[in-house]
Protein backbone atom coordinates (compact mmCIF):
# COMPACT_ATOMS: atom_id res chain seq x y z
CA UNK A 1 0.00 0.00 0.00
CA UNK A 2 1.38 3.37 -0.95
CA UNK A 3 1.24 5.93 1.82
CA UNK A 4 1.89 9.65 2.00
CA UNK A 5 4.63 9.50 4.54
CA UNK A 6 7.06 12.38 4.20
CA UNK A 7 7.47 16.09 4.84
CA UNK A 8 8.53 18.67 2.32
CA UNK A 9 9.34 22.35 2.71
CA UNK A 10 7.40 25.05 0.96
CA UNK A 11 8.02 28.76 0.24
CA UNK A 12 5.51 29.71 2.92
CA UNK A 13 5.68 28.65 6.58
CA UNK A 14 3.34 25.72 6.02
CA UNK A 15 3.72 21.96 6.10
CA UNK A 16 2.25 19.25 3.93
CA UNK A 17 2.71 15.55 3.33
CA UNK A 18 4.48 14.29 0.24
CA UNK A 19 5.63 10.79 -0.70
CA UNK A 20 8.90 11.60 -2.40
CA UNK A 21 11.11 13.35 0.12
CA UNK A 22 13.72 12.32 2.72
CA UNK A 23 12.68 8.94 4.21
CA UNK A 24 14.31 9.78 7.52
CA UNK A 25 11.28 11.87 8.46
CA UNK A 26 8.62 9.24 8.00
CA UNK A 27 5.32 9.74 9.74
CA UNK A 28 4.23 6.96 12.07
CA UNK A 29 1.04 5.94 10.30
CA UNK A 30 -1.21 3.72 12.38
CA UNK A 31 -4.21 1.85 11.01
CA UNK A 32 -4.79 -1.01 13.39
CA UNK A 33 -4.00 0.31 16.84
CA UNK A 34 -6.52 -0.26 19.61
CA UNK A 35 -8.86 2.67 19.91
CA UNK A 36 -8.08 4.68 23.03
CA UNK A 37 -11.26 5.34 24.97
CA UNK A 38 -9.96 8.08 27.25
CA UNK A 39 -10.75 11.51 25.83
CA UNK A 40 -8.18 14.27 26.20
CA UNK A 41 -10.76 17.02 26.34
CA UNK A 42 -10.10 20.73 26.12
CA UNK A 43 -13.59 21.61 27.30
CA UNK A 44 -13.25 19.30 30.29
CA UNK A 45 -16.51 18.47 32.00
CA UNK A 46 -18.13 21.73 31.06
CA UNK A 47 -21.42 21.38 29.22
CA UNK A 48 -20.93 22.07 25.53
CA UNK A 49 -23.25 24.66 24.12
CA UNK A 50 -23.35 26.72 20.99
CA UNK A 51 -22.75 30.46 21.28
CA UNK A 52 -25.79 32.63 21.85
CA UNK A 53 -26.22 36.31 21.11
CA UNK A 54 -27.53 38.03 24.19
CA UNK A 55 -28.51 41.61 24.91
CA UNK A 56 -26.71 43.31 27.78
CA UNK A 57 -28.22 45.14 30.69
CA UNK A 58 -27.06 48.63 31.58
CA UNK A 59 -25.00 47.14 34.42
CA UNK A 60 -23.27 44.72 32.04
CA UNK A 61 -22.61 47.48 29.51
CA UNK A 62 -21.05 49.55 32.26
CA UNK A 63 -18.90 46.64 33.33
CA UNK A 64 -17.67 46.13 29.76
CA UNK A 65 -16.76 49.79 29.40
CA UNK A 66 -15.14 49.91 32.82
CA UNK A 67 -12.72 47.06 32.08
CA UNK A 68 -11.48 48.46 28.82
CA UNK A 69 -7.69 48.99 28.96
CA UNK A 70 -6.75 52.01 31.07
CA UNK A 71 -9.76 51.78 33.39
CA UNK A 72 -8.18 50.70 36.64
CA UNK A 73 -7.21 47.11 35.85
CA UNK A 74 -3.65 46.17 36.81
CA UNK A 75 -1.79 42.96 36.08
CA UNK A 76 1.19 41.33 37.72
CA UNK A 77 2.97 38.91 35.39
CA UNK A 78 4.75 36.09 37.17
CA UNK A 79 7.44 34.53 35.03
CA UNK A 80 8.41 37.86 33.45
CA UNK A 81 11.97 36.65 32.80
CA UNK A 82 10.64 34.08 30.32
CA UNK A 83 9.72 34.70 26.70
CA UNK A 84 6.01 34.12 27.26
CA UNK A 85 5.91 36.45 30.27
CA UNK A 86 7.63 39.19 28.29
CA UNK A 87 5.24 38.68 25.37
CA UNK A 88 2.24 39.14 27.70
CA UNK A 89 3.71 42.32 29.17
CA UNK A 90 4.24 43.74 25.67
CA UNK A 91 0.70 42.85 24.61
CA UNK A 92 -0.79 44.30 27.80
CA UNK A 93 1.27 47.47 27.46
CA UNK A 94 0.15 47.90 23.84
CA UNK A 95 -3.46 47.45 24.99
CA UNK A 96 -3.06 50.11 27.67
CA UNK A 97 -3.29 47.78 30.67
CA UNK A 98 -1.35 48.87 33.76
CA UNK A 99 1.66 46.64 34.48
CA UNK A 100 2.64 46.30 38.13
CA UNK A 101 6.48 46.48 38.36
CA UNK A 102 6.63 43.35 40.50
CA UNK A 103 6.98 39.69 39.59
CA UNK A 104 7.82 36.32 41.13
CA UNK A 105 10.61 34.07 39.97
CA UNK A 106 12.96 31.36 41.18
CA UNK A 107 15.43 31.78 44.04
CA UNK A 108 18.22 32.34 41.53
CA UNK A 109 16.23 35.15 39.88
CA UNK A 110 15.41 36.97 43.13
CA UNK A 111 16.58 40.56 43.13
CA UNK A 112 16.87 40.80 39.37
CA UNK A 113 15.37 43.73 37.49
CA UNK A 114 13.85 42.99 34.11
CA UNK A 115 13.18 45.79 31.64
CA UNK A 116 10.24 45.25 29.29
CA UNK A 117 8.60 48.02 27.26
CA UNK A 118 10.62 50.60 29.19
CA UNK A 119 9.28 49.30 32.51
CA UNK A 120 11.64 48.01 35.19
CA UNK A 121 10.14 44.98 36.93
CA UNK A 122 11.62 43.66 40.16
CA UNK A 123 11.69 39.88 40.55
CA UNK A 124 11.08 38.43 44.02
CA UNK A 125 12.06 34.95 45.16
CA UNK A 126 9.94 32.24 46.83
CA UNK A 127 10.58 33.25 50.45
CA UNK A 128 8.87 36.66 50.26
CA UNK A 129 6.04 35.92 47.87
CA UNK A 130 3.03 36.08 50.19
CA UNK A 131 4.08 39.32 51.88
CA UNK A 132 4.86 40.97 48.55
CA UNK A 133 1.64 39.81 46.87
CA UNK A 134 -0.50 40.98 49.80
CA UNK A 135 1.14 44.39 49.65
CA UNK A 136 0.68 44.70 45.88
CA UNK A 137 -2.96 43.57 46.12
CA UNK A 138 -3.63 46.15 48.82
CA UNK A 139 -2.14 48.88 46.64
CA UNK A 140 -3.93 47.66 43.50
CA UNK A 141 -7.34 46.29 44.60
CA UNK A 142 -8.29 45.43 41.00
CA UNK A 143 -5.16 43.38 40.50
CA UNK A 144 -5.19 40.25 38.34
CA UNK A 145 -2.15 37.98 38.38
CA UNK A 146 -1.00 36.34 35.15
CA UNK A 147 0.99 33.14 35.64
CA UNK A 148 3.50 31.91 33.04
CA UNK A 149 5.97 30.20 35.32
CA UNK A 150 6.88 26.49 35.27
CA UNK A 151 4.75 23.32 35.62
CA UNK A 152 6.23 22.39 39.01
CA UNK A 153 5.15 25.76 40.44
CA UNK A 154 1.52 25.64 39.28
CA UNK A 155 -0.03 24.26 42.46
CA UNK A 156 2.06 26.27 44.93
CA UNK A 157 1.33 29.45 43.02
CA UNK A 158 -2.40 28.75 42.83
CA UNK A 159 -2.50 28.07 46.57
CA UNK A 160 -0.69 31.37 47.19
CA UNK A 161 -3.16 33.32 45.03
CA UNK A 162 -6.00 31.56 46.82
CA UNK A 163 -4.68 32.42 50.30
CA UNK A 164 -4.25 36.08 49.40
CA UNK A 165 -7.56 36.13 47.53
CA UNK A 166 -6.21 37.59 44.29
CA UNK A 167 -7.83 36.55 40.99
CA UNK A 168 -5.54 35.11 38.34
CA UNK A 169 -5.13 33.87 34.78
CA UNK A 170 -3.20 30.59 34.68
CA UNK A 171 -1.47 30.02 31.35
CA UNK A 172 1.14 27.65 32.76
CA UNK A 173 0.59 24.01 31.85
CA UNK A 174 1.27 20.99 34.03
CA UNK A 175 0.96 20.46 37.74
CA UNK A 176 -1.87 18.58 39.43
CA UNK A 177 -4.84 20.07 37.60
CA UNK A 178 -7.44 18.49 39.89
CA UNK A 179 -5.70 19.95 42.90
CA UNK A 180 -5.47 23.30 41.09
CA UNK A 181 -9.22 23.48 40.61
CA UNK A 182 -9.87 22.33 44.17
CA UNK A 183 -7.70 25.15 45.56
CA UNK A 184 -9.52 27.80 43.57
CA UNK A 185 -12.99 26.43 44.31
CA UNK A 186 -12.27 26.28 48.02
CA UNK A 187 -10.99 29.88 48.08
CA UNK A 188 -13.93 31.10 45.96
CA UNK A 189 -11.71 33.39 43.92
CA UNK A 190 -12.07 34.26 40.26
CA UNK A 191 -9.74 32.63 37.74
CA UNK A 192 -9.29 31.78 34.07
CA UNK A 193 -7.43 28.48 33.77
CA UNK A 194 -6.46 27.27 30.33
CA UNK A 195 -3.55 25.28 28.90
CA UNK A 196 -4.12 26.98 25.53
CA UNK A 197 -4.53 30.77 25.34
CA UNK A 198 -4.52 31.17 21.56
CA UNK A 199 -8.09 32.24 20.79
CA UNK A 200 -8.23 30.89 17.25
CA UNK A 201 -6.63 27.58 18.26
CA UNK A 202 -9.16 27.27 21.08
CA UNK A 203 -11.99 27.90 18.61
CA UNK A 204 -10.61 25.13 16.37
CA UNK A 205 -10.40 22.72 19.31
CA UNK A 206 -13.96 23.55 20.33
CA UNK A 207 -15.17 22.94 16.78
CA UNK A 208 -13.39 19.57 16.73
CA UNK A 209 -15.05 18.52 19.98
CA UNK A 210 -18.47 19.54 18.69
CA UNK A 211 -17.88 17.57 15.47
CA UNK A 212 -16.78 14.51 17.47
CA UNK A 213 -19.87 14.75 19.65
CA UNK A 214 -22.29 15.33 16.77
CA UNK A 215 -20.85 12.83 14.26
CA UNK A 216 -19.23 9.91 16.10
CA UNK A 217 -17.70 7.34 13.75
CA UNK A 218 -17.75 9.66 10.71
CA UNK A 219 -14.12 8.76 9.89
CA UNK A 220 -14.28 5.05 10.77
CA UNK A 221 -11.58 3.08 8.96
CA UNK A 222 -9.49 6.12 8.09
CA UNK A 223 -5.79 6.09 8.91
CA UNK A 224 -4.22 9.08 10.65
CA UNK A 225 -0.76 10.63 10.49
CA UNK A 226 0.19 13.39 12.93
CA UNK A 227 3.20 15.67 13.00
CA UNK A 228 3.91 18.46 15.47
CA UNK A 229 6.94 20.73 15.62
CA UNK A 230 7.89 22.90 18.58
CA UNK A 231 11.04 24.58 19.87
CA UNK A 232 13.71 22.12 21.04
CA UNK A 233 13.07 22.96 24.71
CA UNK A 234 9.62 21.31 24.53
CA UNK A 235 10.32 17.65 25.22
CA UNK A 236 6.79 16.28 25.50
CA UNK A 237 4.08 15.90 22.89
CA UNK A 238 1.71 18.80 22.35
CA UNK A 239 -1.39 18.81 24.54
CA UNK A 240 -3.23 20.48 21.67
CA UNK A 241 -2.31 17.62 19.34
CA UNK A 242 -3.51 15.07 21.91
CA UNK A 243 -6.84 16.87 22.26
CA UNK A 244 -7.36 16.90 18.48
CA UNK A 245 -6.38 13.22 18.20
CA UNK A 246 -8.91 12.35 20.92
CA UNK A 247 -11.59 13.95 18.76
CA UNK A 248 -10.50 11.90 15.74
CA UNK A 249 -10.66 8.78 17.90
CA UNK A 250 -14.27 9.56 18.74
CA UNK A 251 -14.84 10.11 15.03
CA UNK A 252 -13.80 6.49 14.52
CA UNK A 253 -10.06 6.69 13.81
CA UNK A 254 -7.72 4.22 15.52
CA UNK A 255 -4.52 5.92 16.65
CA UNK A 256 -1.99 5.58 19.48
CA UNK A 257 -0.79 8.81 21.10
CA UNK A 258 2.74 7.40 21.21
CA UNK A 259 2.86 7.55 17.42
CA UNK A 260 2.77 11.36 17.21
CA UNK A 261 5.81 12.43 15.18
CA UNK A 262 7.73 15.04 17.18
CA UNK A 263 10.05 17.34 15.24
CA UNK A 264 12.51 19.06 17.57
CA UNK A 265 15.68 19.35 15.50
CA UNK A 266 16.08 22.98 14.34
CA UNK A 267 17.65 21.97 11.00
CA UNK A 268 14.74 19.67 10.17
CA UNK A 269 12.27 22.29 11.31
CA UNK A 270 13.64 24.84 8.86
CA UNK A 271 14.48 22.60 5.91
CA UNK A 272 11.74 19.98 6.10
CA UNK A 273 8.86 21.51 8.02
CA UNK A 274 9.13 25.07 6.74
CA UNK A 275 9.49 26.90 10.05
CA UNK A 276 10.96 30.38 9.46
CA UNK A 277 14.47 30.53 10.97
CA UNK A 278 13.60 33.47 13.19
CA UNK A 279 10.84 31.40 14.83
CA UNK A 280 12.72 28.16 15.48
CA UNK A 281 12.99 29.15 19.16
CA UNK A 282 9.24 29.76 19.45
CA UNK A 283 6.67 28.05 17.23
CA UNK A 284 3.90 25.45 17.21
CA UNK A 285 3.22 23.65 13.92
CA UNK A 286 0.61 20.86 13.79
CA UNK A 287 -0.49 18.68 10.88
CA UNK A 288 -3.14 15.93 10.86
CA UNK A 289 -3.52 13.84 7.68
CA UNK A 290 -6.41 11.41 7.23
CA UNK A 291 -6.64 8.80 4.46
CA UNK A 292 -9.65 6.64 3.55
CA UNK A 293 -9.34 2.84 3.62
CA UNK A 294 -9.13 2.64 -0.20
CA UNK A 295 -6.80 5.68 -0.34
CA UNK A 296 -9.09 7.59 -2.70
CA UNK A 297 -9.97 10.31 -0.18
CA UNK A 298 -7.73 12.37 2.11
CA UNK A 299 -8.21 15.22 4.54
CA UNK A 300 -5.67 17.54 6.14
CA UNK A 301 -6.08 19.75 9.18
CA UNK A 302 -3.26 22.16 9.89
CA UNK A 303 -2.54 25.00 12.29
CA UNK A 304 0.82 26.75 12.45
CA UNK A 305 1.83 29.38 14.98
CA UNK A 306 5.02 31.44 14.77
CA UNK A 307 6.04 33.36 17.86
CA UNK A 308 3.97 33.92 20.98
CA UNK A 309 1.77 36.90 20.13
CA UNK A 310 -1.38 34.76 19.63
CA UNK A 311 -1.07 33.47 23.20
CA UNK A 312 -0.18 36.87 24.64
CA UNK A 313 -3.16 38.57 22.99
CA UNK A 314 -5.46 35.81 24.21
CA UNK A 315 -4.11 36.24 27.72
CA UNK A 316 -4.90 39.96 27.71
CA UNK A 317 -8.45 39.18 26.53
CA UNK A 318 -8.73 36.67 29.38
CA UNK A 319 -7.66 39.36 31.86
CA UNK A 320 -10.27 41.83 30.61
CA UNK A 321 -12.93 39.10 30.58
CA UNK A 322 -12.13 38.14 34.17
CA UNK A 323 -12.14 41.78 35.29
CA UNK A 324 -15.64 42.16 33.89
CA UNK A 325 -16.86 39.05 35.71
CA UNK A 326 -15.37 40.32 38.97
CA UNK A 327 -17.07 43.70 38.63
CA UNK A 328 -20.38 42.02 37.83
CA UNK A 329 -19.92 39.75 40.88
CA UNK A 330 -20.69 36.77 38.64
CA UNK A 331 -21.78 33.57 40.38
CA UNK A 332 -19.40 31.46 38.31
CA UNK A 333 -15.83 31.89 39.51
CA UNK A 334 -13.67 29.56 37.39
CA UNK A 335 -13.51 29.97 33.61
CA UNK A 336 -11.53 28.75 30.61
CA UNK A 337 -10.79 30.21 27.18
CA UNK A 338 -13.99 28.75 25.75
CA UNK A 339 -15.87 31.07 28.13
CA UNK A 340 -13.74 34.00 26.94
CA UNK A 341 -14.54 33.19 23.32
CA UNK A 342 -18.27 32.86 24.00
CA UNK A 343 -18.35 36.30 25.60
CA UNK A 344 -17.51 37.84 22.23
CA UNK A 345 -15.89 40.98 23.62
CA UNK A 346 -12.37 40.29 22.37
CA UNK A 347 -10.35 43.11 20.91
Amino acid sequence: MATTNWLVSSPTPSVFLHPSVNPRLAFASIKNQTLVKTRVSFLGNAKRRLPAVLSMTATEEGAVKSVLPGNGISIMVNGCTGKMGKAVIKAADTAGVNIVPTSFGSASEAGQTVEVCGKEITVHGPTEREEVLSSVFQKHPELIVVDYTIPTAVNDNAELYSRVGVPFVMGTTGGDREKLYESVEKAKIYAVISPQMGKQVVAFLAAMEIMAEQFPGAFSGYSLEVMESHQASKLDASGTAKAVISCFQELGVSYDMDQIQLIRDPKQQVEMVGVPEEHVSGHAFHLYHLTSPDETVSFEFQHNVCGRSIYAEGTVDAVLFLAKKIRLKADQRIYNMIDVLREGNMR
